[in-house]
């Protein structure tokens, strides 16, 4: 079996075990039934990013000039364009995913590669959708919650969404010229410093007042994501980024 039809074989298990077991849940009980496993690779991940990721990013942040870092995230950002104009289109947001398109195509020719944010001066704003939100919107529930290694906070639909993501992304097709997708690795060890050095200062309070740091983690991703399926922006800018 080719690896694209192993890929569409996970994405279907995910959603149906999304479906199967997100009814155990309740709006103000967190879905958790993997909590022990989930914590063991919390511990996992924080070690790393104690011992790594954190680091990284904060010399990031404090060698590398405010407006180079700000040029950055804007590429960064840019990439994304083409997945948040087809979750748009998918969630019947014509409007919405015009928007996205046109900021993408701004941004890519007279910001130059996205280095510079043209399209927010001319009245298109940054907004981001992915599949795991387009499916939150036609009513998938989220499936119990889940910590990935090396990655973070997510749940089943949002993993399964994350497959799906990638086929809409431009950085998926550059990668097949060559054979192997090192462009997309770059783009995600770039990404990871990127949101980890703009999120010090938030997760470092988080944790500071958290008496359970992972039930914290936990419960902020999941209001943040049903936040965004209710397209409640404004609030959710009181959330970190994950």
């Amino acid at each position: 079996m080719r690896a694209r039809d192993l890929k569409a074989c996970r994405l279907l298990a995910a959603l149906a075990l999304a479906a199967a077991l997100a009814g155990c849940a309740t709006p103000d009980e967190p879905y958790d039934p993997l909590e022990p496993v989930n914590r063991a690779v919390f511990e996992f991940n924080q070690r790393l990013d104690r011992n790594a990721a954190l680091p990284a990013a904060s010399y990031y942040a404090d060698t590398v000039p405010n407006p180079v870092r700000e040029h950055v995230h804007n590429v960064l950002a840019n990439l994304s364009g083409p997945v948040t104009t087809a979750n748009y289109a998918l969630q019947g947001e014509l409007t919405y995913a015009g928007e996205a398109l046109a900021r993408f195509a701004v941004n890519s020719t007279i910001g130059l590669a996205g280095v510079f944010d043209v399209a927010t001066d001319w009245g298109l704003p940054e907004r981001n959708r992915d599949f795991g939100l387009t499916l939150g919107t036609a009513g998938v529930p989220a499936g119990p919650y889940l910590v990935i290694p090396f990655g973070g906070s997510s749940a089943v639909r949002d993993l399964a969404g994350s497959y799906v993501d990638g086929f809409f992304s431009p950085l998926r097709y550059v990668g097949n010229f060559s054979g192997r997708n090192y462009v997309g690795l770059m783009r995600n060890v770039v990404g990871a410093v990127d949101t980890r050095s703009r999120n010090i200062d938030a997760y470092r309070d988080i944790e500071r007042n958290s008496v359970d740091y992972y039930a914290t983690m936990r419960n902020d991703y999941l209001q943040r994501r049903m936040r965004l399926i209710e397209q409640k922006s404004v609030v959710t800018a009181e959330l970190p980024d994950f």
